[in-house]
């Protein structure tokens, strides 16, 4: 056996997102979200699922904020439902929204919990949806006052933050790929959209300097780690577009200052143009505190000309799989911290997201996921191969806390340490919560 010691100062945790847990949907004044229409609509989401009850956290964060106590963890990350604030993306405040907020965060602060909050787990007001969504530049301004108001209103006690999560879904997956809310299939406004959010993350860092100047802010965006097939060039370069569009397009704006040309010139070829307005790139760019990394899967890339926007095949490095599907390469954490360590210099990186998708059912009270815990030990093996090579990892932040609704999958797909019945929505911590207490409370494990 090997030990798997980590450093002392390394913050553990666990993430949630609004729409997947709260539920109370039509309470408290909230409005809907564009993922209240989506999942509401015919063939969006598996079985007709929806987010109208969730995990019924709004009701029940005094009893998840004991499991996270029971945990051990340092932080929680969790996400405000803009609507549930600010119902109909601009406007006067909703107090009924803002209390729930202020009494989670009570909550964990009682309890010696960190709050992180994420401003935008893509849940965009289904208002501003009608006026352009983030299509329009005008989405931007709407973000930018809504991030302002949550400063102001938590900034006194919440020093952790995150402006933007996943950029990459909430633009191609959602606009060009069609798969999540809205559900667009177009490039074009995919490229907007990408861009919209970038300029929103940056004029909302910028105000966070002076609204809670002893804060820490970031982002989260979402990559996997591909592998060239061979060592012939042409998979060479096969592997770098298809981790371009994840990586490059959203970390060099914020980092450089610039927009990958590469990919630049690839959309225009194939009719979407970026449309940069004086002064974007500077609030792009403006200095972060840290980098969020939200990491699940990777695996080998080859050139293949046709396949895709960027003729790249890819192909898994063997048959493990997670029960979404998705192959399982640790490696490729390792060698994507790595990565973004060489390219982008010393920036602070939290693990805002990493975990497993097990379906296993509760019997007798008990949840035996062993899937998940050898999922969570390869992977939290690699990270700290990445710590022992110099990346400056701050902490890690295990994805979920909670079976939730996984979006297009619906209740279908369970990724949480905790198991929730969805009719009773009773709890029952699994082996991986267990597990993952027993790592928190020892700093190491055994491989």
């Amino acid at each position: 056996m090997t030990t798997i010691q980590f450093p002392n100062d390394i913050k553990w945790g666990a993430a949630t997102a609004s729409y997947q847990i709260e539920g109370a949907a039509n309470e408290g004044g909230r409005k809907p979200s564009i993922w209240d229409v989506f999942a509401h609509t015919p063939g969006n989401v598996r079985r007709g699922d929806h987010g109208d009850e969730a995990c019924d956290s709004y009701h029940r964060y005094k009893e998840d904020v004991q499991y996270l106590k029971e945990l051990g963890v340092d932080m929680y990350r969790f996400s405000i439902a803009w609507p549930r604030v600010i119902p109909n993306g601009t406007g006067e405040l909703n107090p009924e929204g803002v209390q729930y907020y202020r009494n989670l965060i009570n909550e964990l602060l009682e309890n010696d919990i960190e709050p992180m909050i994420t401003l935008y787990h893509w849940d965009l007001p289904q208002a501003l949806q009608e006026k352009g969504g983030w299509e329009s530049r005008q989405t931007i301004d709407a973000f930018e006052a809504y991030a302002k108001a949550m400063f102001e209103e938590f900034g006194d006690v919440v020093k952790n933050w995150i402006t933007i999560n996943e950029p990459w879904c909430a633009s191609f997956l959602s606009n060009y790929l069609g798969i999540h809310a809205p559900g667009k299939t177009s490039l074009q406004a995919a490229v907007d959209v990408s861009h919209h959010l970038l300029v929103a993350h940056g004029r909302a860092v910028k105000d966070f300097r002076d609204i809670v100047p002893d804060g820490e802010i970031g982002y989260a965006p979402n990559m996997g780690w591909m592998e060239p097939f061979t060592d012939k060039e042409e998979d060479i370069e096969a592997s770098k577009r298809a981790m371009m569009w994840q990586k490059e397009w959203f970390m060099d704006p914020v980092f450089k200052g610039t927009y990958p040309e590469q990919l630049v010139q690839l959309f225009e070829k194939n009719g979407a143009v970026l449309k940069v307005e004086e002064g974007d790139l500077e609030f792009i760019s403006q200095p972060i505190d840290f980098m969020g990394m939200n990491y699940y899967t990777g695996g080998l890339a080859r050139h293949k000309e046709g396949e895709g926007l960027f003729d790249a095949e890819e192909i898994p490095l063997d048959n493990r799989r997670t029960d979404i599907g998705w192959p399982i390469y640790a490696d490729g954490f390792y060698r994507l911290l790595r990565d973004l360590h060489q390219t982008y210099g010393d920036v602070p990186i939290y693990i805002t997201e990493n975990g497993a998708c097990y379906n296993h059912e509760a019997k007798d009270g008990r949840v035996e996921d062993t899937e998940r815990v050898d999922y969570l030990k390869q992977h939290l093996a690699s990270l700290h191969r990445a710590i022992e090579s110099g990346v400056p990892i701050k902490g890690y932040l295990v994805w979920s806390l909670l079976d939730n609704f996984e979006w297009a999958f619906g209740y279908e797909m369970r990724f949480g340490i905790i198991h929730v019945n969805f009719r009773t929505f009773e709890r029952t911590p699994k082996d991986s919560f267990y597990w993952y207490k027993q790592l928190l409370t020892n700093g190491w494990f055994e491989v």
